[in-house]
C-alpha cells in the first residue's frame, strides 16, 4: 500500500460492527471503502474465542443482523463456530469480503486539519480516508490478571480468549482464575477430562438457567418457508428481553429474578457449604448475569474444588488462594475478562489539535449518541461508550449506531464534504442524560464493583434504557447537533 491510496471510508475491525458498516455503505452506493483487520480472517470476538463450550448467551434469532436473518440456527443459543460461520457467510453474500485487508492493523490514525482527512498508518504503508469507523469491539483485548508470580509458573498459561489448543488437558491438574461468562462455559466442557480442576472465585455471580435446546429440522424448515414467522419470533424474543431488562433500570423489580436465580442454585447445588460460596451478596444484575445449565453441576463433581476469594499469588507449581494454601497445578487458565473500559484502540487515534482519544477519555469515555466524539471529526466508534447492554442483543445497538454514521456521511456529502463532529454542548447534554438515568440503575445501586465501571467509578459501558429508546435517540442523524465545515 502506498501513501497515494485514499478511501472514502476506512473501517478498523471486521467483526459484526465492521461488516455491518461495510454492507450498509454498499447499499447506499458507497463502494470506496476498506476494512483493516489485524487477524487472518474476519469475525472479531467470534473468531478469537475458540475455547471449549464457547457460545452466545443471547438467543440465536436475536443475535443476527436484521438485514440477514438466519432460519437455520442449530440451537436456541448458538455455538461460537456457527456464529463465526454466519458472519463470514453474510459478509460474502453482501460482497464485502474483497475489501478486507487481513493481517494489517492500523497502528496510528491522525486527523489532518488542512485536508480534512484521516491519515492512517499500517505495517504495509499509509493511506488517507475521509471517514474513520473504529469498529474494534469491546471484547477485543483480553485482560490478563495482575497477580504476583504469574510469569514464574512452570506449565502452560493462557487466557480463555487465546485458548491454546495444543495443550492436552486430559488427566491434568488445571487451575482456573475467574468465574465470569467465559469460565461458566469452558469449565463444564473441560471438567470431565481433567484430573483435578481448581477454580479461584474472587466474587460469586448470579446465574440463571439457560434452557438451551436444538432446533428441530421441522422448525428450521418452517422458518425458511415462512419468513414472517421467524420475524415474529424475533420480535417476541426482543419484547421478552425488554421486559426482563425492566429490573436493571428499576432495581426493586429484581427481587423476582433473584428468587429464580436462588432456586436455580438450590436445585443444582445440594451442598450448603458450596452453595454458600456461590451465593452473591449484591443485587441481581449489578454484575453481568450469567446463563448456564451445567455450571453448577460441574462444580459439584468430585474432581472440582471451588476456592473462595481471589488467588493471591502463583508459584512455579501451583496457585496460592486467599486462605494461604497452595493448590498444585499443571496448567493455568485465565478467565479474567477483557479491557472493556480501556478502549485499547484509543491511544492510536489522534484528533483535532493533536489530541489523543485516550487522553480525551483519560477520566472516562464519553461520546455523543455513543458514536461520535467532539474534537475527532468524521470519527465513528461502533460500539462506543454507553452502548453495551445487560439484557439483550448488542447487535441492535450497533445497527442503530451504523444508521447514525450513515446519516452523518450522507449529510456531509450533501453539504459538500469537509469535516463533521458533534457540538460539545450536544455531546455534554447526551452524556448528562445518560448519567442521570444511570444513577437509578442496579449497576450503580446494586452494591458491587463490576467491569462495567471505569477507573473513575463511572459506568461508561452500558446504556441505561431500552433498545427502542436508544434507537429513537440514535438511529436518525440530527444535523442540528453537529458542526460541519472546517471545524
Amino acid at each position: 500500500m502506498t501513501n497515494l491510496n485514499h478511501y472514502h471510508v476506512a473501517i478498523v475491525g471486521s467483526g459484526f460492527a465492521g461488516v455491518l458498516m461495510a454492507i450498509r455503505l454498499r447499499q447506499i452506493g458507497v463502494a470506496d471503502f476498506v476494512i483493516f483487520e489485524r487477524g487472518s480472517d474476519l469475525g472479531g470476538v467470534w473468531r478469537e474465542n475458540t475455547y471449549p463450550g464457547c457460545a452466545c448467551d443471547v438467543e440465536s434469532h436475536l443475535y443476527a443482523l436484521k438485514l440477514a436473518p438466519n432460519p437455520d440456527w442449530s440451537h436456541r443459543f448458538s455455538p461460537q463456530a456457527e456464529i463465526w460461520d454466519y458472519l463470514r457467510t453474510t459478509a460474502e453474500r453482501f460482497g464485502v469480503t474483497g475489501q478486507i485487508r487481513y493481517a494489517e492493523p492500523v497502528e496510528h490514525a491522525r486527523w489532518d486539519q488542512a485536508t480534512s482527512r484521516w491519515q492512517l498508518t499500517t505495517p504495509q504503508g499509509s493511506c488517507t480516508a475521509s471517514h474513520l469507523v473504529a469498529a474494534t469491539g469491546a471484547l477485543a483485548d483480553p485482560r490478563m490478571p495482575d497477580i504476583p508470580g504469574l510469569e514464574t509458573f512452570a506449565g502452560p498459561v493462557f487466557h480463555s480468549a487465546e485458548w491454546d489448543h495444543s495443550v492436552n488437558l486430559r488427566d491434568q491438574r488445571v487451575a482456573v482464575l475467574g468465574t465470569g461468562a467465559s469460565a461458566v462455559q469452558f469449565v463444564p466442557a473441560i471438567q470431565p477430562v481433567v484430573r483435578k480442576l481448581t477454580i479461584f472465585q474472587r466474587t460469586p455471580a448470579w446465574v440463571v438457567a439457560r434452557h438451551d435446546h436444538p432446533w428441530s429440522p421441522r422448525t428450521r424448515a418452517l422458518f425458511r418457508r415462512a419468513s414472517w414467522l421467524q420475524r415474529a419470533y424475533r420480535e417476541w424474543l426482543r419484547l421478552k428481553r425488554e421486559m426482563m431488562g425492566y429490573g436493571f433500570w428499576h432495581p426493586g423489580a429484581m427481587r423476582f429474578l433473584g428468587m429464580l436465580a436462588t432456586h436455580h442454585l438450590k436445585s443444582q447445588v445440594p451442598d450448603p457449604e458450596l452453595r454458600s460460596k456461590l451465593t452473591p451478596t449484591f443485587t441481581v444484575g449489578c454484575k453481568r448475569i450469567l446463563v448456564s445449565d451445567d455450571w453448577y453441576p460441574a462444580l459439584t463433581r468430585p474432581n472440582v474444588e471451588l476456592v473462595a476469594g481471589a488467588a493471591e499469588r502463583v508459584t512455579p507449581t501451583g496457585v496460592v488462594g486467599a486462605d494461604g494454601i497452595e493448590r498444585p497445578a499443571d496448567v493455568l487458565i485465565c478467565g479474567t475478562g477483557f479491557r472493556v473500559t480501556d478502549f485499547p484502540f484509543a491511544p492510536r487515534v489522534q484528533g483535532r489539535d493533536g489530541l489523543l482519544l485516550s487522553d480525551a477519555w483519560a477520566e472516562t469515555a464519553t461520546a455523543h449518541a455513543g458514536t461520535t466524539v467532539a474534537g475527532f471529526p468524521n470519527l465513528f466508534v461502533i460500539p462506543g461508550p454507553n452502548t453495551g447492554l445487560g439484557h439483550s442483543s448488542v447487535l441492535m445497538m450497533m445497527e442503530a449506531q451504523v444508521e447514525h454514521a450513515i446519516g452523518a456521511i450522507q449529510h456531509l456529502e450533501r453539504a459538500g464534504g469537509g469535516a463533521l463532529e458533534p457540538r460539545p454542548e450536544a455531546q455534554a447534554a447526551f452524556v448528562a442524560e445518560v448519567d442521570r438515568r444511570m444513577a437509578k440503575t442496579v449497576w450503580v445501586t446494586g452494591g458491587c464493583q463490576s467491569w462495567y465501571l471505569d477507573r473513575g467509578g463511572r459506568n461508561s459501558t452500558l446504556w441505561p434504557g431500552t433498545i427502542p429508546q436508544f434507537e429513537r435517540r440514535v438511529t436518525r442523524f440530527r444535523p442540528e447537533e453537529y458542526r460541519v465545515g472546517h471545524v
